[in-house]
């Protein structure tokens, strides 16, 4: 059964692969591109989305498919789903530091520390500050209560923020995507952690951003596609609402010139959330390598996409 994996997780995986693998390690795009085509196995996941949907496009063998990542935007599903190719995900692996973003982000946003860091490059010394808002009694909706939802509300606890979650099904009290929208200016915060599916696309959009309560803020920890981004920049200019944190955009990288850079009380964290930690491949290749032991021994793999529901 041959595997193209990447050369970087071979010192964290080798030793602990089936044996039965017949293992090829890439250095580059072209290698990989080249050995995928008659693999059962790969874990390609590249720097740039489109070289990781070229390669895995060439994978026309391939049984299973590994990703580091939560979405799965980089790949043609329609493709995976023809040749009956099974992809993970890498749900979990970066859960933390992206749940520790959304609650930086929160905090940053009440006490305007984007404004705090200005003034101090400036050197000077203000007498009043800029934000003083509290996450103290506060309320925050979470839309996509999964893992790093249920995270995020777990560290909003301590500091006495009242959360409601969005799931599917509605369960442990959540509420439904069809219960959301009527109850959106009941909250302080609103809180994107949904995955970027055709069901999602764009679902915050002018009227969701006319419906939150005066002052209250966006953070967009989920994926830039999900927010009407014309609908926020309009909504930020006019000043319907209090500000957005975002750490994702639509598209990524953001065009020096795109008028959301400059969007009034805009905090960006250019899509760092998910890589602000030293143990983010460390992680993933523990995944990796639970599931491949699990693959070879017809056990069921973790993090198996639904490729008809998006993820």
């Amino acid at each position: 059964m041959k595997a193209v994996l990447p050369m970087l997780a071979r010192p964290l995986i080798e030793a602990r692969l089936p044996a039965t693998l017949d293992c090829h390690w890439f250095t580059d795009r072209d290698t990989a591109q080249a050995m995928i085509a008659d693999a059962d196995i790969a874990w390609a996941d590249m720097n740039r989305p489109q070289w990781t949907r070229a390669i895995a496009a060439e994978g026309a063998r391939l049984k299973w498919l590994s990703t580091v990542y939560a979405g799965i935007d980089a790949f043609d599903i329609d493709l995976l789903r023809q040749r009956g190719t099974v992809l993970t995900n890498g749900i979990g692996i970066n859960a933390i530091p992206v749940a520790e973003y959304a609650v930086l982000g929160m905090l940053a946003a009440a006490k305007r520390f984007d404004q705090v860091v200005r003034t101090a490059d400036a050197r000077e010394w203000p007498t009043a500050p800029p934000g003083t808002s509290e996450l103290h009694e506060t309320r925050a909706l979470i839309v996509g209560f999964g893992t790093i939802g249920r995270m995020i509300a777990e560290r909003l606890a301590p500091f006495g923020v009242a959360v409601t979650g969005v799931t599917r099904s509605g369960r442990d009290g959540t509420l439904t995507p069809d219960q959301w929208r009527t109850r959106i200016g009941e909250f302080d915060w609103l809180i994107l952690a949904a995955p970027s599916t055709r069901e999602t696309h764009a679902m915050i959009g002018a009227a969701e951003l006319a419906a939150m309560k005066p002052g209250a803020w966006l953070i967009n920890i989920a994926r830039g596609d999900v927010v009407d981004q014309p609908a926020l920049i309009a909504a930020l200019a006019a000043r319907r609402i209090g500000g957005a944190f975002l750490d994702v955009t639509d598209p990524e990288p953001l065009p020096g010139d795109h008028p959301l850079w400059t969007a009034p009380n805009t905090i960006h964290s250019m899509h760092l959330s998910g890589r602000s930690t030293r143990r983010m491949f460390e992680r993933a290749a523990d995944l990796f390598v639970e599931n491949a032991n699990a693959f070879v021994a017809g056990r069921p793999l973790r993090n198996v996409v639904d490729l008809d529901a998006g993820y």
